[in-house]
Order: C-alpha cells, then sequence, then structure tokens
C-alpha cells in the first residue's frame, strides 16, 4: 500500500520537486496568514469585507490573464516560466515584509502587492499544474497530483500554525520575509532537475486561433462542462476559508492569532488526508466529485451551528476531507481526460472558474460576514456545495446512466 500511495517518489525529477515545493508552500501559507490577520486586526477593524477585497485581487487575475496563462503553459518551457514566476512571488513577498516590518504598510499597499501577486501566480499555477506531467508517465499522474496536494496541505498544516505564534510574538511581516526566502527551495528544486528525463508534450502552435481553442474542446465535452459548473459554484461561494476562520475565530470564539493559525492547521489535518487517499486510489471517478460537493455542504452546515471552537474544529476536519477529494478529483480527471496539447489551456481554465471566481463571491461573503454574522456566512459555502452536488447528480443521471427510481417507498 504505501509503495503504491508514494510511487511517484520513486522518480527523482518528482522527487526534487516535492521537496522544494514542500518548503516553499510552507513559507506561503505562514504568508497567507499574516496577510488576513495584518488586514482583519491592524489595518482595519475587523473588516471581512477588506479581508474579501484583498482575495479579490489575489485570485482575479486568473480570470483577466486567462487566455494567456493556459496557452503560455501550452506554448513555453514549463520549467523556464516556473524559474520565472517564482522569482517574481518571491520578490513581491519581500516588498510586502519589509513595509510591513518598517512599519510604512497601509492597505493600500496591500491590495496593490496583492493584485501583483495575482498576476504572478495567474501565469504560474497552470504551468506548475501541468508541469506535474512532465515529470512522471501518465499511468502515475494521478498518483503524483495527489501527492502534490499533499504536500500542500502538510505545508497548510505547518505554515499557518507557525504564522500564529510568529504574528503573537515578534509579528506579522517576519512570516512575510520568510515566505520570501522560502522561494529560494523551490528555484533551487527546478535547477537541480534532470533536464532529460522530462517527460515533454506537444507545443501548442503560435496560432491566435490556439487562445480559444481551449473553450472550443471544453464546450464539447459535457464532463468538463459539469466540473467547471461545480467549480464555479464551489470556488465563488465555498472556497473562502480566511473569511470562515478568522471571523469565526475572532467574533464567535473571541480568540486571537495563535487560534486562528490553530484552526487553520486543524482543517490540513482533513485535507492532507483527503490528499492520502486519493493517492491510494488507481483512478478518479466522477462519482467521487457528488460525494465530495455533498460531504462539503454538510460540514459547513455543521460549523454553522457549532457551539464551541472544539467542534467548529472537527467540522473543519470534514470539510479539508471533501474539498481535498473533489478538488484533487477535478484536476486528475480534467488532466487524464484531456489530449495533452491542451492541458495547459484547459487546466488555466479549471483554475480561472475555481479560484479566478474568488474575486465574486468573496467580497459577497465578506459582507454576509459582516451584516449578519459569521455563521450565516458558513450557511452560503453549505449552499454551494449541495447545489454543486446536483449538478453532478443531473450529470451521472443523464451521461453516466444513473438511474433513480421508488422501490415501495425507498429510493
Amino acid at each position: 500500500m504505501a509503495k503504491g500511495t508514494f510511487r511517484s517518489l520513486e522518480v527523482f525529477n518528482y522527487r526534487v520537486w516535492a521537496i522544494g515545493s514542500l518548503v516553499s508552500n510552507v513559507g506561503t501559507w505562514m504568508q497567507r496568514t499574516a496577510q488576513d490577520w495584518l488586514v482583519l486586526t491592524e489595518l482595519t477593524h475587523h473588516s471581512a469585507t477588506a479581508v474579501g477585497v484583498v482575495m479579490g485581487l489575489q485570485f482575479g487575475p486568473q480570470l483577466l490573464l486567462l487566455p494567456w496563462s493556459g496557452y503560455a503553459a501550452d506554448r513555453f518551457d514549463r520549467r523556464r516560466l516556473l524559474i520565472a514566476t517564482q522569482a517574481a512571488s518571491g520578490l513581491l513577498a519581500l516588498g510586502l515584509g519589509l513595509l510591513v516590518v518598517t512599519g510604512l504598510v497601509q492597505l493600500w499597499h496591500v491590495y496593490v502587492l496583492a493584485f501583483l501577486s495575482g498576476c504572478v501566480n495567474a501565469i504560474d499555477m497552470p504551468a506548475r499544474q501541468t508541469f506535474v506531467s512532465d515529470l512522471v508517465r501518465d499511468e502515475d499522474l494521478s498518483n503524483a497530483v495527489a501527492l502534490n496536494s499533499a504536500s500542500i496541505n502538510v505545508a497548510q498544516m505547518i505554515g499557518p500554525a507557525v504564522a500564529g505564534v510568529l504574528i503573537a510574538a515578534i509579528g506579522s511581516g517576519w512570516a512575510v520575509l520568510i515566505n520570501a526566502a522560502s522561494f529560494g527551495a523551490v528555484l533551487g528544486s527546478l535547477g537541480l532537475l534532470r533536464v532529460k528525463e522530462l517527460h515533454a508534450n506537444l507545443r501548442a502552435s503560435r496560432s491566435r486561433s490556439s487562445l480559444v481553442d481551449g473553450f472550443r474542446y471544453v464546450r464539447s465535452r459535457p464532463d468538463l462542462k459539469a466540473i467547471l459548473w461545480m467549480l464555479f459554484l464551489i470556488g465563488t461561494f465555498g472556497l473562502n476559508f480566511p473569511i470562515f476562520i478568522s471571523t469565526m475565530s475572532i467574533k464567535v470564539f473571541h480568540g486571537g492569532a495563535d487560534q486562528y493559525g490553530i484552526l487553520t492547521s486543524v482543517m490540513a489535518v482533513g485535507t492532507l488526508a483527503g490528499a492520502l487517499l486519493a493517492a491510494g486510489r488507481d483512478k478518479p471517478r466522477f462519482g467521487l466529485l457528488f460525494v465530495g460537493a455533498a460531504t462539503f455542504g454538510i460540514g459547513f452546515a455543521f460549523a454553522a451551528i457549532t457551539p464551541d471552537v472544539w467542534l467548529f474544529g472537527a467540522a473543519l476536519v470534514v470539510i479539508g476531507v471533501s474539498i481535498l477529494t473533489f478538488t484533487n478529483s477535478t484536476s486528475s480527471l480534467m488532466q487524464l481526460s484531456t489530449e495533452p496539447v491542451m492541458r495547459g489551456r484547459v487546466m488555466a481554465l479549471r483554475l480561472a472558474i475555481g479560484v479566478g471566481a474568488t474575486p465574486i463571491g468573496a467580497p459577497i461573503v465578506g459582507w454576509v460576514a459582516d451584516a449578519v454574522g459569521p455563521r450565516w456566512a458558513l450557511g452560503v459555502g453549505a449552499a454551494s456545495g449541495f447545489t454543486a452536488a446536483a449538478v453532478a447528480l443531473a450529470y451521472l443521471m443523464k451521461h453516466g446512466r444513473l438511474r433513480v427510481r421508488l422501490d415501495g417507498h425507498r429510493l
């Protein structure tokens, strides 16, 4: 079982990439925690709306740069592209960290740097996700994607908890500066890769029409359209965890930075478990999308009514397992069922809709948390999961040969 679950780590290039990514991801989660706390408690008076605006600026470029981000991942050398984007991200983190530790930071600084970081990430994320297919063979791709998710979620367990301690002890700026330094690890791993052992895929042509080929391709695929609708619903109204966790921690459970960091790490326990379960599966199934979305809705509904912080943490574990089951299955299904020459553009669409929809939902969810309370904001997240599950069920009934009938009084 262990050999099957961790088989991609036997590949030298994947192992080197995974180590560098883990270090960098820990730093990234430290900065996310510190940045949200900075905006919520130091630059505003507990404004969830301001946190939502930062998230919107950070993820909005996924939509704005969609035609170029996916095309770049398909057209250019992904390794060199990642070296450029990771270096740029490190410089932006360094700039924010210096502003914070020198006491010069203002809210508009965070807004501008969040937008610039979002522009870099819009190019980086499709290239980073499809780069996994350059590191391993297709038969190991699902496993590699799952282990990549596990790495991110191990980082999510470590990063916020460490950031919470650092914020309380020496301030949020130092957590951001540590993230800037962590980009050296992923840049080093990219430099150590055995280039001749990369699995080079076909490159997209330079034709102008190739920018819209991804849209045409997805439009002809009912399965991809269903997945993207589900991603839109959950990405818009459900993937606003900084708002959900921070507002519940401060306004409902009256905790500090350490509690916020621990709750974020607790959720990562669930996402790590979901990633390891996904790594043990041979192939992803569309039915897992229904299970993941429905469980996501149930977890949010339970979180909305929890009376204390411990039960809220338990609900976050359930949400973590469900969201990783859902997102990992969408990534594996879309990559494995897509022609190699189209993978970058299809994955860019996935990221633009699943992550880029946050600018639409984050300010709305933040306003709900401010206007009527964090528990109602969690209710919005629950509704997104249940609606996405309904989309999956409709697809399975129409295209997956699933039939629903009553046998006596039983479904």
